[in-house]
């Protein structure tokens, strides 16, 4: 099988443009490519063209593709009509393995099989859903973390059926359009990203429920102190820099033993309605009457001036 270019693809189809299909679209768009995209729920042609229309000065900002165009897109009412002459699928239908297992089978049978259809799924594995399809080797899973049209990261994994050859070609299309891509070698409930997510926010969770600290003061410890860190190096790199001169050796030396009795502490914290209730206070006491649309709002602008910033670094 010869499949087309990583670097000649230029149609993608979009199937669900709720708020992560909403961003791919957007992205796609920034990068020079034409998008045809379907939902099934009303208004959706309305909801897109508004979100790309306000997705499209940050865009601009962080740079714009060759041929980048906001206009060339396309609504259609079925996924049959979207994946028509398309040279990618990016899938983003609800959470619910039955409903995508239905939308891959019907998809499969009519592209050729040197298209890649790739979910956005964050909660499902590959396994389950490529099942009984005519060409599994082109399914994976691709990742995004939101909003796709800022945050560059997407995680790349595939199914027991998925072959080597269509992971490789995945990663380098998402580095050939500006993302950050990380291949998985095998399937993992959650992914990484959001797995790493999840240990931070359960402590910070543990750390809430034993009343060490309120839930403001915790984002605050995160946001002011491991985040920005991890803004520039990931954590094994962040501690290597911790061993001084001799590196990370020095560090698991000197600092390992510790870090273990640590993790022995770490809470497993339940998030029962008592537990949830304190956090949702404590959440509305921090928003402090703030929208979540101003919420989402300073959260991209902060976005944006932290991946300026590093490009502006790491271009010195």
């Amino acid at each position: 099988m010869t499949r087309l270019s990583h670097d000649r693809v230029r149609r993608i189809a979009v199937i669900g443009t709720g708020v992560i299909g909403m961003s791919w679209t957007a992205y796609f768009l920034s990068r020079g490519l034409e998008v045809v995209a379907t939902d099934p729920a009303p208004g959706g042609s309305d909801r897109l063209k508004d979100f790309i229309d306000q997705a499209w000065p940050t865009l601009e900002r962080l740079g714009l593709g060759t041929g980048a165009d906001k206009t060339r897109w396309r609504f259609v009412a079925t996924p049959e009509a979207a994946v028509e002459g398309a040279e990618f699928v990016q899938e983003n239908a609800p959470e619910r393995e039955d409903l995508k297992r239905e939308l891959f089978g019907r998809i499969d049978k009519l592209l050729p099989p040197d298209i890649v259809i790739a979910s956005s799924a964050s909660g499902l594995l590959m396994t389950p859903l490529q099942q009984g399809l005519a060409h599994p080797e082109r399914c994976i899973l691709a990742h995004p973390f939101n909003p796709p049209h800022i945050v560059p990261l997407v995680e790349v994994s595939g199914g027991e059926l998925t072959a080597p050859d269509t992971l490789a070609w995945a990663v380098k299309f998402y580095e050939a359009i500006g993302k950050v891509a990380i291949r998985l070698n095998r399937e993992m409930p959650g992914h990484v990203a959001s797995r790493l997510q999840g240990a931070l926010w359960q402590e910070a969770v543990s750390l809430v429920e034993q009343g060490v600290v309120s839930v403001e003061d915790a984002d605050k410890a995160l946001a002011y102190g491991p985040g920005l860190r991890f803004a520039v190096f990931g954590a094994h790199m962040t501690f290597h820099l911790a061993g001084g001169q001799a590196g990370f050796a020095h560090f698991l030396k000197h600092l390992g033993p510790s870090q273990e009795r640590r993790w022995g502490t770490l809470g497993r914290p339940k998030l029962t309605p008592e537990v949830q209730q304190k956090l949702i206070d404590g959440v509305n006491r921090e928003a402090a009457g703030r929208s979540i649309t101003a919420l989402e709002a300073e959260r991209d602008a902060c976005l944006v001036e932290v991946i300026e910033a590093l490009r502006r670094a790491r271009q010195r």
